[in-house]
């Protein structure tokens, strides 16, 4: 498999999202997720992409795109998540650690800031085509993504 880092632009999102404060736990990411999912079915719209964004340290957010209106309810808000410049690369976990990636990464858009071809680099998020716990292409094809400015 091969690993690259590219820039790109990520479109606009519309999701419904949860957010929290706390620890990272995967258990808690997943029912986060869960209930996003059991939400956007009761509403009965199409999603699509299930996105992971730790926009500030201990900060935590789940989001899955929905395709259709919706009301927010209980604990899931809606929000756009807005179209934007990003630095991406695309892996499996099963073959390439996430550390790794996420270092490379780190460490690739540090030259680019040397080298001018980026002003700054916001927080991470983790981006999937489905359930990465029930859907083993989701996992497969993870993607990371770090909103820059050019």
């Amino acid at each position: 498999m091969t690993v690259d880092f590219e820039f790109g632009r990520a479109p606009e999102y519309r999701v419904g999202s949860i957010s929290w404060k706390g620890a990272w736990s995967e258990k808690s990411v997943r029912s986060h997720f869960d209930e996003v999912a059991r939400w956007a079915k009761s509403q009965g719209v199409r999603t699509g992409k299930w996105i992971f964004r730790e926009p500030d340290d201990r900060d935590f957010e789940v989001c899955i795109e929905i395709k259709g209106r919706a009301q927010a309810a209980g604990k899931v808000k809606l929000r756009t998540l807005p179209a934007s410049s990003i630095a991406r690369v695309v892996f499996n976990p099963d073959d390439v650690s996430p550390r790794v990636i996420y270092h490379g990464l780190n460490d690739w858009l540090r030259w680019r800031k040397k080298d001018h071809d980026i002003k700054s680099a916001g927080s991470y998020r983790e981006l999937y085509d489905g359930d990465p716990w029930r859907n083993a292409r989701a996992w497969a094809h993870t993607e990371i993504q770090r909103v820059v400015r050019k």
